[in-house]
């Protein structure tokens, strides 16, 4: 074996130790990631949201806490069935699965049940416009009241029997009454214009024949 042959063979073994040594740290690297990564996303370390409707607020959070999840109150709302400051609703739902640091979003129930200022509406507004702005708005409503006045025109709006006006502030557990023109007005128009039109046509009505007293 000659010199050449010799070194030959010292480099080709340098070069397969350092590309093995190489594979190895690849290896090592691509498992050190992936058991870093399982680290900072809790893999395999789901937690089941709980059922928290109708809890108080103060319990939801405290079970919540307990469990590694977080809470933000997004919302409230009224529901006469629930005690105060109880969980109306819950975001993610009783039973997913959730990664812990994960944030519950809750709505809670209000004390009261909130009110609204009445938009203007009164002498504004048609019965079908009156009565879906007020819908919209969460008021439920009693049968028209008809007034007269001209035809499916609000002329004003009853809560509990008194009456109410625009920019008032209302409970939407009262139910409101419109006061609805039935017409009357537009009738009297029409019968104006006709018996104007006779008087032309017939010429003065008001002249009486003069009678001579004996």
């Amino acid at each position: 074996m000659n010199i050449k042959e010799s070194l030959g063979k010292v480099f080709d073994r340098f070069v397969v130790i350092n590309l093995s040594a190489m594979l190895v740290v690849i290896i090592l690297l691509c498992v050190g990631v992936g058991f870093g990564l399982d680290l900072y996303t809790h893999h395999g370390e789901n937690v089941v949201v709980p059922n928290l409707k109708g809890l108080d607020i103060d319990k939801a959070e405290r079970q919540l806490q307990l469990l590694g999840l977080a809470v933000v109150v997004s919302d409230s709302g009224h529901n006469k069935a629930f005690p105060a400051n109880s969980i109306l609703l819950q975001t993610p739902g009783e039973g997913q699965k959730v990664k812990k640091g994960h944030v519950i979003y809750l709505t809670v129930n209000s004390p009261s049940s909130p009110s609204f200022a009445l938009p203007d509406l009164v002498d504004n507004s048609s019965y079908r416009e009156a009565e879906a702005r007020l819908t919209a708005m969460g008021f439920r409503l009693n049968p028209p009241q008809m007034v007269d006045g001209e035809k499916d025109w609000v002329y004003g709006i009853l809560c509990r029997g008194r009456r109410v006006s625009n920019g008032d502030r209302i409970s939407i557990d009262h139910p409101l009454t419109l006061m609805v023109g039935k017409g009357t007005i537009e009738d009297l128009d029409d019968i104006d214009m006709v018996g104007a039109e006779e008087v032309e046509e017939g010429g003065e009505t008001d002249d009486f024949e003069e009678v001579n007293m004996p």
